[in-house]
């Protein structure tokens, strides 16, 4: 009951954050047609036993799935039971997995039973949550970052306008200005390209932990630039602060899905690792009300608006020091076997950590039989040949989804809709953005990584046709303006159903400890430079194609949905040595099986 309560405590959460969203919209919703206020309004009321229902149920389900685990027969041999439990003699008739249940046995034995049981169910652990909460911080400065700098579009070009009148005596040319602020948001992403492809250069020096604490000297310092560039009258010092941050982001968005898939445990893997993207979105979301006229989005506050990223680095310096270094970092990497027990035993809180020891040996061991995997490598081994494909496609499949296109094209949908102030829409859509990342992280491990990015992928393909009808008759047909709207949203959160987590954390389980760090800086070099296109060329595309360019990412969909039902494996359940040891063997392409089926005598939920 207590556990239930706090499934709706959750669930209360959620629209609660909707609340928050809808009540500065109120009064721009109730100008709009009738409808739109009345179901902005009613819609807490009408969800709120569905989303209470539907936590409770995934935590119900999640629960259920961790308490076969510990019943399973298999995986008592093999750890091995008590010897209390032992000593029950198997009375006929029940089944051998009844009894394993605890059903048919003596209360002093069910209690002990129950007892043992906990201790194979992976425990969210004190220390565990400092660790992903920490890293995850990164992730924030990421979607901060990111959304950002599109508000105060107006306020930062006329200080650009009045920098250009006091250096040069005369207004600055459109064309100019259009350069410059190209340049201002493009920075960002190169700036993530060149730091996404050093992954590798610090992790393997410095460490996990240790490489997150050091890149926050990049965020203080991208913060004063861009603070302090109003006052020196320098929009040079705003572009080369975006550009520094840009590298910090790169970085982290390699650090933070590393570190969390490693410290980790894997029956926990794909939902911690889930909380990177949910970092990212409310980043996004918080840049977004940040940036409202009314809080810092003027003329005065913008700098403030841009600087402000120096409270979560500073966050970060101080939980980091708290935070274990990542053990499968300190064993295999280091050789420090007792320094990494002692940290597997604060992340699981148990004693009992031999599991998770002999899979690291058994995978440090694999890495001695290899050579130094270095980035040409990853291309030119058979053995790595494919999962660098699935990662590479996997991170083309989020940015080239057409959703970053889809949050700049909903502006003018949402003006064409009557919205006076498309902003708070823009908001609203945050908010949906969010709250389908949090759906994600419930059902990820019951419903399986592959899944879920089919699922999400096939839903954008049908809400881009969808938002491609709308937006060609919408001069016909004023009503299509809803139509738009709803794709626009069903577009947001098919996305943070499968692509926008899964590609983040999956590159980490696809690869050995060896390989992992160059295989994350390629992945992640693939989703900024993707990402850097897209930015750049989208207004010239639609400049050509109109309410029909989401065709083209409606096409792509579908390549990457065909590309991920035939070769994408399911990673739910696996340890990074049975996921590497499925590509040596072909398990690849036998995605259709389940773990236990390629790998694992004890069933892909047994792997603790």
């Amino acid at each position: 009951m207590e556990r239930d309560a706090e499934a709706q405590g959750a669930a209360e959460a959620c629209l609660a954050i909707w609340e928050v969203g809808v009540n500065p919209a109120t009064q721009l919703l109730d100008q709009m047609y009738p409808v739109t206020y009345i179901l902005a309004r009613a819609s807490p009321w009408i969800f709120h036993d569905y989303l209470v229902a539907g936590v409770m149920a995934c935590t119900r389900c999640l629960r259920s799935k961790l308490a076969e685990v510990g019943s399973s027969p298999s995986l008592s041999e093999n750890v091995g039971q008590p010897p209390a439990l032992l000593q029950v003699p198997t009375p006929p008739g029940p089944s051998r997995r009844g009894l394993s249940a605890g059903r048919d046995l003596p209360p002093e034995s069910r209690d002990q039973l129950r007892l043992h049981r906990g201790s194979l169910v992976p425990k969210l652990t004190g220390r565990l949550m400092l660790a992903v909460g920490g890293a995850v911080l990164g992730s924030l400065q990421f979607g901060y970052n990111t959304g950002v700098i599109n508000a105060p579009q107006k306020v930062i070009e006329e200080f650009y306008n009045q920098t250009w009148i006091h250096r040069y005596g005369e207004s600055i040319l459109p064309t100019t200005l259009t350069t410059l602020w190209s340049l201002s948001v493009a920075i960002f992403s190169v700036g993530g390209m060149i730091g996404s492809f050093s992954v590798g250069l610090f992790v393997n020096r410095f460490g996990r932990r240790n490489s997150m604490l050091i890149i926050n000297l990049l965020a203080v310092l991208s913060s004063m630039l861009m603070g302090f560039s109003k006052l020196a009258k320098s929009f040079e010092m705003l572009i080369l602060g975006r550009f520094i941050i840009g590298v910090y982001c790169g970085l982290t968005t390699g650090f933070v899905p590393m570190y969390v898939g490693e410290v980790s445990p894997t029956a926990l893997r794909g939902a911690l690792g889930t909380l990177h993207q949910l970092g990212i979105v409310v980043g996004i979301l918080i840049a977004q009300v940040f940036g409202l006229d009314s809080i810092m989005g003027s003329e005065e506050l913008w700098p403030l608006l841009l600087s402000v990223i120096f409270v979560p680095a500073l966050l970060q310096c101080v939980l980091l020091p708290f935070c274990p270094e990542s053990p499968r970092f300190l064993l295999i990497n280091r050789n420090e076997e007792n320094r990494a027990k002692s940290v597997l035993k604060k992340l699981r809180g148990t004693a009992d950590v031999t599991r998770d020891l002999q899979e690291m040996k058994e995978e440090s061991r694999q890495m001695m039989r290899e050579k130094k995997v270095t980035i040409l490598e990853l291309f030119r081994s058979p053995a790595y040949r494919q999962p660098i494909l699935i990662a590479v496609v996997l991170q083309l499949s989020q940015q080239l989804s057409g959703i970053n296109a889809v949050f700049y094209y909903s502006t003018s949908i949402f003006e064409k809709a009557g919205v006076q102030q498309p902003v708070y829409a823009t908001i609203g859509s945050g908010i949906v953005n969010t709250a389908f990342t949090v759906v994600s992280l419930f059902v990820v491990e019951r419903a399986g990584r592959r899944t879920l990015h089919l699922i999400g992928l096939a839903g954008m393909a049908g809400c881009a046709v969808l938002m491609t009808i709308a937006l060609a008759l919408l001069e016909q047909l004023p009503w299509m303006s809803y139509l738009s709207i709803v794709a626009i949203f069903g577009f947001v959160a098919f996305f943070e159903v499968g692509p926008g987590p899964i590609p983040w954390f999956i590159v980490a389980e696809l690869f050995s400890q060896g390989p992992r760090p160059a295989a994350i800086a390629v992945a992640g070099f693939s989703n900024w430079t993707s990402n850097f296109i897209v930015g750049m060329c989208f207004q010239y595309v639609e400049q050509l194609c109109g309410p029909y360019v989401f065709i083209i990412f409606t096409v792509l969909l579908v390549l990457f949905f065909i590309f991920t039902y035939f070769k994408v494996p399911e990673t739910k359940g696996r340890t990074f040595d049975e996921i590497a040891s499925g590509f040596r063997q072909g398990g690849a392409g036998q995605s259709d099986k389940t773990p236990e089926e390629l790998f694992h005598p004890l069933g892909a939920d047994s792997q603790v």
